[in-house]
């Protein structure tokens, strides 16, 4: 019995650990990075953002001299669509900006930076960070609405990221069903398959032998 107990409290201890690793992992996602363009290229980046998820987009032009103003030729168009091809966001000749929304639909959702044709062509570069779901909650303004303190706005924060993981955990276990599934409507229809080829090439060799007597009876070899 105390053997017993004990498994279990490893077994408990083990499961909080991996739920804790799992929600600092997903806690630290948040899709930053640098792109390099040049007059007249275009540079799309997707993301598989779930349904009634927010989610927030910053961009903001390199600038290659800090002391002087941000040159013509560093200037791009901006455009967010949703997997249905709704635009979520446009910018035009921007060097800086935003978009914030949620969600309407399951799936990839696209930004494209444009640079337009430019003589001499220009290279330049543009931060863009892409957050969605717990990360990209105003947890600042929350506290400071809620009245909360940033122990509690932690505690949110897990108890947010908690609920993600288990809406992935859900998702992939119905897309390991739907899998299940297809694999079995594939194995029937490859059994039927091969279950048709053999017939085939049973009747075939029938219908070869009987030709070939037929043909040797007609020559008198048999």
């Amino acid at each position: 019995m105390v053997l017993l107990s004990s498994r279990c409290k490893i077994h408990m201890t083990t499961s909080r650990w991996i739920i804790i690793t799992m929600t600092l992992m997903l806690m630290r996602i948040g899709e930053s990075m640098r792109l390099d363009l040049e007059s007249g290229m275009t540079k799309c980046i997707s993301d598989d953002i779930k349904l009634n998820y927010m989610t927030v987009g910053t961009y903001t032009v390199v600038n290659p001299n800090e002391a002087h103003h941000l040159p013509a030729s560093h200037k791009i168009h901006v455009t967010v669509t949703s997997p249905k091809g709704r635009t979520q966001h446009h910018a035009e000749n921007v060097e800086s900006g935003k978009f914030v929304f949620t969600a309407m639909e399951d799936g990839d959702y696209t930004t494209c930076f444009v640079a337009p044709e430019f003589r001499p062509p220009a290279k330049f570069a543009v931060d863009f960070e892409w957050k969605s779901g717990v990360e990209a909650k105003d947890w600042a303004n929350i506290a400071k609405r809620d009245h909360i303190n940033m122990l509690e706005v932690e505690v949110r924060k897990l108890l947010d990221t908690t609920e993600s993981i288990h809406d992935e955990m859900f998702e992939l276990r119905e897309r390991e069903r739907e899998m299940q599934e297809l694999n079995r409507s594939t194995n029937s229809r490859m059994a039927a398959l091969s279950l048709i080829s053999l017939v085939f090439t049973l009747s075939v060799a029938g219908l070869q032998l009987w030709h070939l007597k037929s043909f040797l009876e007609r020559k008198k070899l048999l």
